[in-house]
């Protein structure tokens, strides 16, 4: 009767929760300040600027292209295509056409400020597109690329509106195939997919409910993130339960106290799993970086969605369903499972056998594949940042800086007090670096200088004009002087990501080191499982640099990418070892640690490894779409966590275990009570 009443509840929190799931994308942002640091200089330019007359401006760049040389006709379509532009995009209509002509006289530029309600949310898209459009009408021959801020930003957001529905799609695709290579039935796959399923739908009207009750951010890229874990950590937690609950079919001859049982034996490392991975994506709420902190409350609302509903749909839909629900391979009533004469007890007496060498020498491998990040490349420029084919604005930014070498400077924004303009013009004109800079717009508040950098956008002459111009700036005017722009929100964000990264680790690290601490009732092994994911996570990270300068090509890390990875891989690569721990420290009370460890590698191995191999699959699915920096976040964890699961958890973990006996235990009443002798063998 229990488990009918769970699916009738379930049915209808699934029906409410889709009138939730649409409202989304409405709190779904993915504006420049939402991936901003909060105290950035940069972003308090952006706030300041729309309270400017015409609110927040956006600049458009266009720049025609002949390879065999500029025409007289392509002059003729340069002037008109500023005139149409102006007149339904610009802000300031009287303001003669600007068209500059490249020293080698291939190419033609102009820039066009756009008034405010072209740059608001969904119109930037709009007034891209329409640019383009205008820009067809020119003679054959002639390229046209629309470029600049509001173009890159209008492309990045063209790629985030395709990213859900398309993860969502291919991450069901991958994870319905391994369930079915894993279980080989035509019928069990579906079981835990569907609640993966419901569990995703579950998460989003979680997540939009909590936003009207809490101010965080939501950006498209949180949300991709929070599909990737909700379909990955849950398709883990049912594959951990659904083993579990076979294992008690044997024991039990009803399906429920069958359930009952793996409950009680599986839920407590669920729910510390659960636990750790909440514990270390809140941390991200102290990180300065918006599209971070932001990041905290999504992936944790995702993960508790997931835990409900693989405790209480997945066992529901399982007691209903029944033994046959495995056919053909049905777990029979008092016939043991032969878990000790697995491949992986096998494996266990292996390293039994040769401890030292067991964790030292892939250790020793993790430590010379950590290698690889000598000599990592810098940031990811914002122009790299699409993969596999470049957008227009991409190709028109490219174009600008190799044909106009030196004119190709992104305006710097400088927000002064209206009584201190003129001496912050002054000491903006006099920084080195600095090519020219103007009064633009002013309100009672705040007003806007623009200055034009001499070196190219992201390029290293101009990331030290715009530290020079803040140091100088601070000298002149103190807080009463600000300096923002895209160059400089980026290099704000680079910053950033180094001081969350210096704050946020060292407390994941002390957050689930706690939790380990108190499921293991230990000090020693919590210890020790916590040093072998880092050193995990760093030989993840060495190897993945290799990959993408050598192999693949990009031009750095995106900044973002190490802390995100870090968190995933130390929060996931723990769950393993707590799922092979807790079996292990069950099986060591009645048998020793040695032997406990035997029996716990083989009655968990080939679970937690379908589990980890799900979770890779789930996370390589990122690097299917077109941005570096989800290819990036995806690659790196599904790395890290193949090489947790199949070396570190397998092999490592359990060699050091064997080599300590005992000792792993300490302080607990398990160390003084174990009959282990220590014996580290090689």
């Amino acid at each position: 009767m229990l488990p009918w009443l769970m699916l009738a509840v379930w049915i209808g929190l699934v029906v409410g929760s889709f009138s939730l799931v649409g409202k989304l994308d409405s709190v779904t942002r993915d504006n420049q300040a939402d991936y901003l640091p909060a105290s950035a200089q940069s972003t308090k330019v952006l706030l300041a600027e729309a309270g400017l007359p015409g609110g927040e401006d956006g600049l458009l760049a266009v720049v025609y292209e002949r390879a065999g040389g500029i025409e007289p006709g392509d002059r003729e379509a340069a002037a008109r295509g500023y005139t149409e532009l102006a007149e339904r995009f610009g802000n300031d209509t009287d303001a003669p056409a600007e068209i500059v002509e490249s020293d080698d006289g291939t190419a033609l530029m102009f820039g066009l400020p756009l008034d405010r309600e072209w740059v608001l949310d969904e119109a930037e898209a709009t007034t891209v597109a329409d640019a383009r459009a205008l820009l067809a009408d020119r003679p054959d021959g002639l390229n046209a690329y629309v470029t600049g801020p509001s173009a890159i930003g209008a492309d990045m957001d063209e790629v985030f509106d395709s990213v859900d529905a398309k993860l969502m799609l291919v991450t069901a695709v991958v994870v319905a195939l391994l369930l079915i290579l894993t279980y080989r039935s035509p019928l069990l796959w579906l079981v835990p997919l569907a609640s993966v399923g419901v569990a995703a739908i579950m998460s989003m009207g979680v997540v939009y409910a909590l936003t009207q009750v809490f101010d965080f951010t939501i950006t498209s890229m949180s949300s991709a993130l929070m599909i990737v874990l909700v379909f990955g950590v849950g398709t883990d937690y049912a594959l951990l339960l659904v083993s579990r609950y076979r294992e008690e079919l044997h024991r039990h001859a009803r399906p429920i106290d069958a359930m009952l049982a793996a409950l009680r034996g599986v839920g407590p490392a669920i729910l510390a799993s659960a636990g750790t991975v909440v514990a270390g994506l809140l941390c991200l709420l102290v990180a300065d970086l918006n599209s971070s902190s932001g990041l905290g409350p999504v992936g944790a609302a995702g993960i508790v969605s997931a835990l409900f509903v693989m405790l209480t749909l997945l066992p529901a839909l399982l007691v209903v369903l029944g033994r046959r629900v495995f056919w053909p391979f049905v777990p029979r009533l008092g016939v043991e499972a032969q878990a000790s004469g697995s491949r992986w007890a096998r494996l266990g007496e292996l390293v039994d056998r040769r401890r030292v060498v067991s964790w030292a020498v892939p250790l020793a491998v993790l430590g010379a594949l950590s290698l690889g990040l000598v000599g990592a490349s810098g940031s990811l420029p914002q122009l790299d940042q699409f993969a596999r084919s470049a957008p227009d604005s991409v190709t028109g930014a490219k174009t600008i800086d190799e044909r106009f070498p030196g004119q190709g400077g992104q305006p710097v924004r400088v927000m002064a007090r209206p009584d201190q303009s003129r001496e912050v013009l002054a000491a903006v004109e006099s920084t080195p670096g600095v090519a020219n800079a103007e009064i633009r717009r002013a309100s009672d508040d705040w007003v806007e200088i623009i200055a034009i950098p001499v070196d190219s956008p992201e390029s290293a002459g101009e990331t030290a004009t715009i530290k020079r111009l803040r140091a100088h700036l601070h000298e002149v005017a103190g807080d009463a002087a600000l300096v923002g722009g895209p160059s400089a929100e980026l290099l704000d964000t680079d910053e950033t990501n180094k001081s969350d990264r210096n704050l946020v680790m060292p407390l994941i690290l002390l957050v689930v080191l706690l939790i380990l601490g108190l499921l293991l009732r230990a000090i020693t092994a919590p210890l020790l499982l916590m040093a072998t994911v880092v050193v995990s996570y760093f030989g993840a990270l060495g190897l993945c640099n290799l990959l993408f300068d050598q192999v693949l090509g990009f031009g750095g890390w995106e900044s973002s990418v190490p802390l995100i990875g870090f968190l995933f891989l130390v929060a996931l690569g723990v769950d393993y070892n707590i799922f092979l721990m807790t079996r292990v420290r069950e099986e060591a009370v009645r048998h020793g640690t040695v032997e406990g460890t035997n029996r716990g590698l083989a009655v968990t191995g080939g679970v937690i490894t379908s589990a980890g191999i799900v979770l890779a699959a789930t996370f390589a699915v990122l690097a299917t779409l077109p941005l570096v920096m989800l290819i990036q976040i995806g690659i790196l964890v599904a790395v890290g966590v193949l090489i947790d699961t199949l070396l570190v958890r397998s092999i490592v973990v359990p060699a050091l275990t064997m080599s300590l006996g005992s000792r792993i235990w300490w302080p607990s009443k398990l160390w003084r009570t174990s009959e282990d002798s220590v014996d580290d063998r090689v």
